[in-house]
């Protein structure tokens, strides 16, 4: 059984398009994880744009959307998702941090509203499901189990990991370690994984002035990595002031702490 892992929108915080930031993106976060006709979507970044367009031309019929947290970027490109339009598409919305403050449909209401948008949610084609869980259940989708695990991050925040035929992927985005101390709730979510999947926003002295802020670093996700056994490391979330030649240095100088790591680039995919 194949697992396929496919990024559409690698960006944290804000999209960038500038020719200094075409060759790793700058979407705003979105990852696809397929298997056979299942397929779970991480976040509605602006890169679920382009994955809208790879469904409807390949006629997928269904897939379940999981919300990292609700934070402007990693929604703004749900009206702009094609098969959330279609009357025959089946989208289940499913998100771990709202249950108890007014549910994920209500913050997609309030998005789509005027005078912030003009088209109402209820005015979109699509056949809709709405799932609010509390941070911690274990939920069974297709051939995936799907493993949830609370994150530190300004109004709450959901890591996953999913499993299927034997292999897993984490995505663990957006979330604040604490210098010194690795977070037992990710080293659980994340132990022996096949692909780790990183909020690296900052670097350790980018960092210092940052606290608070509710994002990690890429030296944090090797100390996690080592620590967890992990296979792969992807380094995710980018920082919008990071351009491609500042990736390609923090690539570099990740190897060569970590030989199984790697920044993540928009339209890559890695099958497990």
């Amino acid at each position: 059984m194949t697992v396929e892992v496919t990024f559409w929108g690698v960006r944290g915080s804000f999209p960038c398009a500038t020719p200094q930031h075409m060759e790793f993106g700058g979407n705003t976060s979105c990852v696809s994880v397929s298997c056979g006709d299942e397929w779970l979507i991480l976040d509605a970044g602006t890169g679920i744009w382009q994955l809208g367009k790879h469904l409807a031309r390949n006629r997928v019929q269904k897939a379940t959307l999981l919300l990292s947290h609700s934070h402007t970027d990693h929604i703004v490109g749900f009206p702009f998702f094609a098969p959330a339009w279609m009357g025959h598409f089946d989208l289940t919305i499913m998100a771990g941090h709202l249950h108890d403050k007014g549910g994920v449909r209500d913050v997609f209401a309030q998005f789509m509203r005027d005078p912030v948008f003009p088209v109402q949610l209820d005015n979109m084609g699509g056949r809709f499901r709405f799932v609010d869980f509390p941070i911690g259940k274990v939920h069974k989708i297709g051939p995936f189990t799907i493993k949830t695990a609370p994150l530190n991050h300004p109004n709450g925040a959901c890591g996953y990991r999913i499993e299927a035929g034997g292999k897993s992927v984490a995505y663990v985005t957006d979330t604040e370690h604490t210098a010194g101390t690795l977070d037992k709730h990710v080293l659980k979510l994340i132990d022996k994984v096949d692909l780790f999947i990183y909020d690296a926003t900052y670097t350790d002295d980018e960092y210092k002035t940052k606290v608070g802020w509710g994002h990690s670093t890429w030296q944090e996700g090797v100390r996690l990595a080592r620590k967890a056994h992990v296979r792969q490391y992807c380094i995710f979330h980018h920082d919008p002031e990071h351009t491609d030649d500042r990736m390609h240095a923090i690539e570099a100088e990740a190897k060569a702490m970590m030989e199984n790591c790697f920044v993540a680039r928009e339209r890559s995919t890695i099958t497990l």
